[in-house]
């Protein structure tokens, strides 16, 4: 794996009102079309005497795709105010869509563009955000006398240390960009007196908490 992208960390919801109609946020991490599309269903089916499911997601992969539905309301109220709020953020492998029980008061085309933004935006809060990054994985196999050591100063280090499955002895497995996969083998090396080495056993992506603005 390799790139980096912003996503979910977590499945997301919130709910704000304006002029007495509620706008519920649902937000999720996706990682194709098929996906989001279930996702925008699974919320129809959750509200389904909702009066609008507007939308939007992006997907990234070996081809880049967006899609957006205003779903009843004015041409470009719904379903684009949203798209926009996943573009500014550059957010993508992702769905947001916001449910609309009316109140009983028109808000015109410009509050209804201002109710989805605040809308989709209050979803991403609740849902927070994370960066990707394509990384390597290295298995080590210490035994029970250094395991400890090596996994504290590992986490210490900084290293993304997944946790470890105790057998006969101790396998232990990082994730890290393939730029530090050569100074991973050398830590590993100098803290266990060449005993424990380093070895390649596959890819994942590396996720990392990005701090609300």
């Amino acid at each position: 794996m390799s790139g980096s992208f912003i996503t979910f960390a977590q499945e997301g919801e919130s709910r704000i009102e304006i002029s007495k109609s509620i706008f519920i946020g649902n937000s999720c991490e996706v990682r194709s079309a098929p996906e989001a599309e279930d996702f925008v269903a699974k919320i129809r089916a959750k509200y389904p005497d909702a009066r609008h499911v507007c939308y939007a997601w992006r997907v990234s992969g070996e081809t880049f795709m967006q899609k957006y539905s205003d779903d009843g309301e004015p041409s470009g109220t719904g379903g684009m105010p949203i798209l926009n709020v996943l573009d500014k953020k550059e957010i993508t492998n992702a769905v947001i869509t916001v449910t609309r029980y009316f109140g009983g008061i028109l808000l015109g085309k410009g509050g209804l563009v201002r109710a989805y933004t605040d809308a989709a935006a209050s979803a991403v809060r609740s849902s927070g955000l994370v960066r990707l990054t394509g990384g390597e994985v290295y298995s080590m196999t210490a035994g029970y006398d250094m395991s400890e050591k090596l996994i504290y100063a590992l986490t210490q280090a900084g290293w993304n240390v997944s946790e470890p499955v105790y057998k006969e002895n101790v396998e232990i497995k990082v994730t890290c960009p393939s730029s530090k996969a050569e100074e991973l083998k050398t830590f590993v090396s100098d803290k266990t007196f060449g005993r424990v080495e380093a070895v390649k056993a596959g890819t994942d992506m590396i996720r990392e908490a990005i701090p609300e603005e």
